[in-house]
């Protein structure tokens, strides 16, 4: 049976819930529905309409963009008649340049790396199922799909693209190139072409069947069950070995990683901690100098933002202060309250303390608007005597703010918090 086919077969069996571990009935779904769990609200499988084709036609769309988003110009900046234009890479060689290779290496990862990885990994899975075949190496592709999804950032690029290009417009004339709206319709397309896809075309979902004990409502955790991270198959392991060490799943061959995430409260409170304590010198430090006709000073996040207010750009200030200082200040805090909630062992409102959870998921990569913007204004904004800007230190450390929180939100298993529930729907 060829995976376009099998995956039209109804689902049966067992199916688990990633966030709140509670096991759930498969039930078909109609072309475009969503089945959410009906204890936490968390998202669990869905039937995307289209099905190959769509997320094919998608796919190749978002290719084709990318190649006229990267080769063509992005921004272009007209001051006194001189003309200086840049590429989607420019920002990522203006910090190697200026000294910042963790930068560079940043930016060229979640604005140009991952998304072409993205695209290539659905091509390369959904190209054979239209011939009616599974590719080689599926279970390893939507394991790297699943792992670069988070930090493949083209909505926060674009937006970083659109304050660079408002608040350019006292300085000189900002022309958009086409890759800029190249690079709007990839960001729509990749997206499309994202929820377009989901494994249900390349594995059937299926479950252990229902037994005496082994019941809806019942969790994962208590039958020894784990979800296997590739194909989605509920595989049991041994109950001495709950981390779930040296086993595989029987379907896909997908290593499988225990009914809790190893170690993850110590791992969080580690990535917490250490993004404290970057976020002092983030916000001290300048994170980049502007000099207009030899006139300027180096500028920190919040003098930024004080700036903007005083030019007249609220809108564009709110925006920036919200990413920059509220979100990762924010994220922190609620990592480190739903730490200490699950250390206590609450069992106060855990269905609100997952959407807290989801909030951290959601938000934290926002905050990277603030490094694509230095890139990209460090790359438009050279014309020597005229204007310049450059990056300095406080980028780099704000930098790390947003990584580890980023790091944080995936090591923190929110399962944690329904093992004390005391209500279980």
């Amino acid at each position: 049976m060829t995976p376009s086919s099998s995956s039209q077969l109804s689902p049966r069996g067992l199916t688990t819930c990633h966030e709140c571990d509670l096991l759930h009935r498969l039930v078909p779904l109609a072309p475009g529905a969503r089945a959410y769990c009906s204890r936490c609200g968390a998202l669990m499988y869905r039937a995307a309409p289209g099905g190959v084709d769509r997320a094919l036609a998608l796919a190749l769309t978002a290719l084709g963009l990318f190649l006229i988003a990267n080769l063509f110009p992005f921004l272009a900046l007209n001051i006194e008649g001189r003309v200086e234009q840049n590429l989607v890479a420019s920002g990522v060689l203006a910090l190697w340049r200026n000294g910042m290779p963790e930068l560079a290496v940043l930016v060229a990862l979640t604005s140009i790396v991952f998304p072409l990885l993205m695209l290539s990994g659905l091509l390369w899975l959904l190209a054979p199922l239209k011939l009616g075949r599974r590719a080689p190496g599926s279970a390893a592709v939507v394991r790297v799909l699943n792992a670069i999804g988070p930090w493949t950032l083209l909505g926060v690029f674009l937006l970083g693209a659109l304050i660079a290009f408002v608040k350019l417009q006292d300085l000189a004339a900002v022309i958009p190139g086409v890759s800029l709206y190249a690079f709007a319709g990839l960001m729509l397309a990749v997206t499309g072409a994202v929820t377009s896809f989901e494994v249900g075309l390349l594995w059937p979902r299926v479950g252990p069947a229902p037994a005496p004990g082994l019941v809806a409502g019942t969790t994962a955790h208590e039958h020894a069950l784990v979800a296997c991270h590739a194909c989605t198959l509920l595989v049991r392991i041994a109950r001495r070995s709950r981390d779930g060490a040296h086993a595989h799943c029987p379907r896909c061959a997908s290593p499988l990683h225990g009914t809790r995430k190893q170690d993850s409260l110590t791992r969080t409170w580690a990535l917490v901690l250490a993004a404290a304590i970057l976020a002092i010198p983030a916000n001290v430090y300048p994170v980049m100098t502007v000099i207009r006709f030899g006139q300027g000073e180096p500028s920190t996040i919040v003098s930024g933002v004080v700036h903007l207010v005083a030019e007249g750009m609220l809108g564009l200030a709110l925006i920036v202060f919200f990413a920059s200082v509220v979100v990762p200040g924010l994220k922190i805090a609620l990592l480190v309250y739903l730490l200490l909630s699950v250390q206590r062992r609450s069992p106060w409102r855990p269905r609100d303390r997952t959407r807290l959870y989801r909030i951290t998921e959601v938000v934290g990569a926002w905050s990277m608007v603030d490094i694509f913007l230095v890139g990209i204004l460090a790359a438009l904004v050279n014309l020597e005597a005229l204007a310049t800007i450059t990056p300095e230190v406080g980028a780099t450390f704000f930098a790390g703010v947003v990584v580890l929180t980023m790091f944080a939100a995936h090591s923190f298993d929110p399962r944690l918090i329904w093992d004390h529930a005391v209500v279980r729907s």
